[in-house]
């Protein structure tokens, strides 16, 4: 059963938050991707990526939201089309071998069928055509996801303190138009509060990773 939605916020500013959200999740693209250029490493996480496309696809074409947030979509679902083609061109060996190399194919294939498949009968599932129960699932993975791969890597590569920050504040900004529509939803809740927890996470690791990194080059020269 789908929720029912409510307003508690003026619609002034659901909107100004809606377009917040708009402009720091651009923002964060935007710095993957110049990051992702200027490093030769896509700073998204594999399975994150499949998840945005295919939501961004989504709720672009099958169950369009009404403006502005649609032209967001659009705008977000062309930026992750250039962060995916980085991850092609950059990161493939993320993904453990042999799927990194002879199986990458199917395996990207594969994966964008499964996210395709999740976000779109879970839309069906729970009455959610707006998107909301996925999208805050698929936050909560992406934040999770950075974490482990500031962990996984060897480096900072693709990664800026500008892009853990600009996601930081657009999901807050996000949590903050998703409560106000659907504030008796517990999951959602908890997806808002364990997205924080892990973007502050993130912010404070990136933070010590690239003082530690800064004073290794500093010994090193």
């Amino acid at each position: 059963m789908g929720l029912t939605r409510q307003h508690l916020l003026p619609p002034e500013l659901e909107l100004l938050f809606t377009i917040m959200v708009g402009i720091f999740w651009i923002l964060t693209y935007g710095m993957i991707i110049y990051r992702g250029f200027i490093d030769k490493r896509c700073g998204m996480p594999f399975a994150a990526l499949c998840g945005n496309v295919t939501w961004e696809y989504i709720y672009s074409f099958l169950f369009p939201h009404a403006p502005p947030a649609n032209y967001i979509i659009y705008l977000w679902l062309g930026l992750d089309m250039i962060i995916l083609y980085q991850f092609i061109l950059y990161s493939r060996d993320d993904l453990p071998n042999p799927l990194s190399d002879r199986w990458f194919l199917p395996t990207l294939v594969s994966a964008f069928v499964i996210a395709f498949s999740l976000h779109y009968f879970i839309a069906i599932e729970f009455a959610n055509q707006d998107g909301g129960y996925s999208a805050y699932g698929l936050n909560l993975l992406m934040s999770i996801l950075f974490v482990f791969m500031l962990l996984r890597r060897d480096d900072i590569r693709g990664q800026s303190m500008y892009i853990a920050v600009f996601k930081l504040i657009g999901t807050i900004f996000a949590s903050i138009v998703s409560y106000s529509f659907y504030p008796a939803s517990s999951l959602l809740t908890f997806l808002y509060v364990a997205t924080f927890f892990f973007d502050i996470l993130y912010v404070i690791m990136l933070q010590q990773r690239i003082k530690r990194e800064a004073i290794y080059t500093h010994a090193s020269s």
